[in-house]
């Protein structure tokens, strides 16, 4: 069997202009979809990017870059950007790499980014997205976990890499460097080799991305995706947003984390249309709406905090008469954010929700846009068999009843999820239970089938569209030789949805002050990447505990949400101005 024709009718589906037909067509395309026996072997990057698109509409742009400190700017077509991968995929083979290894990637929002994603995925690599925001401490952690076979690293990083790989005591197959670095191979050198590389033998199961991703205890999981539950189960996404062939399509977000391979990679390469991408260092609403006005942007994904940035401006004087489709992910947005950035554009956003562990599996697809009720998270894609279920497993079927979000499993195993935690079989077994798979969050839905987020069911904090792991954070601050004992909660903001606080009890002989809150402060910079960073820091005698021992978290949550007033021993991130120039 092969994929050719669920690619083809997967954008076809998205051409029909009527969306009550549309949504007919989604539901009878994903049932038969679910039904079917996937191919033994697939390579989604000879077969749908170079055997579809790259013969089909080799001369249309697949990429559109700039940078938005320099305006320098860059365009590749299908055809550009295959034989940009190809280069790369040649030049690791002559390096010894074979298929299975894997691939680390530290790099921004550059062009080398998607070729060497393409690369991995044709050569049966394992791809690696690290953010470019690790400490070399993060960095050696992942080293230990997963020996890397290659780095490609921007060269800002290469002292941290190094560093890292010297005390993990690793040695890559190769290392190449967006730069000059000595020891490392300059991409430049990349540019002599053939355009053309033999696609790799890759089997449906294989994976081929391998994510590090918060938990509530322990360090980073890995979570790793398949040849076809990424590329493969992203039709999901691109079906949500409703991207067609030769659209225009940009996502505010990072290299490094898997909504990068969402909606910057597999969702416009799944159908033909063009990804952007836009560098910035810090983010310049003005410039940065600009650029996607400048570009005639047709579908644009960024997070609940983008969002409310951008409203701010007055839209008008932006031509963004290009917009067909807005889409939100992460949390809930606020309706008079839905509401001006409806005013100014046109299009409604359209909120939807997924995992590292899946694809977009619960959304607004484009026949909802007029139907949806603001504040809810729309209703399960076709391709997953998402239900509400109580601790032992039980379906919830009560209208307004809170449950955890599950995948059920017995009628079907949705295709965009993920495998398996590697080597952590106790993960995997607590994630999978019942027949069903826990996703860790927590829902409603009401009498008419719309869904409402409540939150989630561990302690994973959600801060600006980021994942905190309380144990990083945690082990962190109790390094310090002043911390006696920590705990780490997210608590309420109205801008970033969480902040990460730290409640931390002192070692006999320390007192609160504000000197040793900007110590611990600064600590955390040193060890975390700047989105783990806390940014209150309160200082207490005791912390909740269970009989046997364990940290109460929700108790600090719910003792935070009714909070009155103040503690005189809790410090600010933000009142520190010692600390503007470190980690914002």
């Amino acid at each position: 069997m092969s994929l050719e024709n669920t690619y083809r009718e997967a954008m076809a589906l998205n051409g029909i202009q009527d969306m009550g037909q549309r949504e007919t067509q989604a539901k009878a395309f994903f049932e038969r979809l679910n039904k079917s026996e996937l191919p033994k072997k697939f390579n989604w990057a000879s077969e749908v990017f170079e055997g579809i698109h790259v013969k089909e509409r080799g001369d249309q742009p697949a990429l559109i870059w700039t940078d938005m400190n320099t305006d320098a700017e860059q365009q590749f077509t299908y055809k550009e950007l295959a034989a940009n991968g190809n280069k790369f995929l040649n030049f690791l083979r002559k390096k010894g790499v074979e298929k299975g290894n894997n691939l680390y990637m530290l790099t921004p929002i550059v062009p080398e980014t998607w070729f060497a994603t393409f690369a991995g995925i044709k050569g049966g690599l394992v791809s690696v997205p690290t953010a470019t925001s690790m400490t070399e401490r993060e960095i050696q952690f992942r080293f230990e976990a997963y020996p890397p076979d290659v780095i490609i690293a921007f060269e800002g990083l290469t002292d941290l890499v190094d560093d890292a790989l010297k005390k993990a005591q690793c040695t890559p197959k190769a290392k190449i460097v967006l730069g000059q670095k000595e020891g490392w191979t300059p991409y430049t050198q990349i540019a002599q080799e053939k355009p053309q590389a033999e696609a790799a033998d890759v089997g449906n199961e294989d994976v081929l991305f391998c994510f590090f991703t918060s938990g509530t205890t322990g360090l980073p999981k890995r979570v790793g995706h398949s040849a076809v539950s990424y590329p493969l189960g992203h039709l999901s996404t691109a079906i949500i947003i409703g991207l067609e062939p030769g659209d225009v399509h940009h996502n505010l977000s990072a290299p490094g984390w898997a909504k990068w391979a969402w909606s910057s990679f597999f969702a416009p390469f799944n159908m033909g249309a063009t990804a952007t991408g836009f560098n910035f260092t810090v983010l310049d609403i003005k410039k940065y709406i600009s650029a996607v006005a400048k570009y005639k942007v047709n579908s644009f994904c960024a997070p609940p905090t983008a969002w409310r940035a951008f409203v701010g401006l007055d839209l008008s004087k932006y031509d963004l008469s290009a917009m067909k489709y807005s889409i939100s992910a992460g949390e809930p947005l606020n309706p008079e954010v839905i509401d001006q950035w409806r005013k100014g554009t046109g299009t409604q956003i359209r909120d939807f929700y997924g995992q590292t562990e899946s694809t977009a599996m619960i959304g607004n697809p484009p026949w909802m846009e007029k139907k949806m009720r603001l504040g809810s998270f729309g209703y399960p894609s076709y391709m997953y068999d998402v239900i509400l279920a109580d601790d032992e497993g039980r379906q919830i079927t009560t209208p307004d009843e809170t449950g955890h979000i599950v995948v059920r499993l017995s009628n079907w195993r949705a295709i965009g999820l993920f495998q398996e935690y590697i080597d952590n079989e106790a993960k995997t077994a607590e994630a999978f239970q019942h027949g069903l798979y826990y996703t860790g969050d927590k829902a409603t839905f009401d009498k008419d089938g719309y869904w409402w987020f409540v939150g989630r069911s561990d302690d994973v904090i959600k801060s600006s569209d980021f994942r905190v792991g309380p144990f990083e954070v945690e082990s962190a601050l109790i390094e310090h030789v002043a911390v006696m004992e920590t705990a780490v909660v997210g608590v309420p903001d109205p801008k970033r949805h969480q902040l990460v606080k730290a409640f931390v009890i002192l070692t006999q002989g320390n007192e609160p002050s504000r000197e040793l809150a900007l110590e611990l402060f600064k600590h955390t910079i040193e060890v975390l990447a700047k989105f783990k960073i806390p940014r209150i820091i309160e200082f207490v005698t005791e912390l909740p505990k269970t009989i046997s021992g364990k940290i109460r978290r929700i108790e600090l949550r719910e003792n935070e949400n009714g909070k009155k007033q103040e503690n005189p021993n809790e410090y600010f991130y933000h009142q520190f101005p010692e600390l503007s120039s470190k980690k914002k």
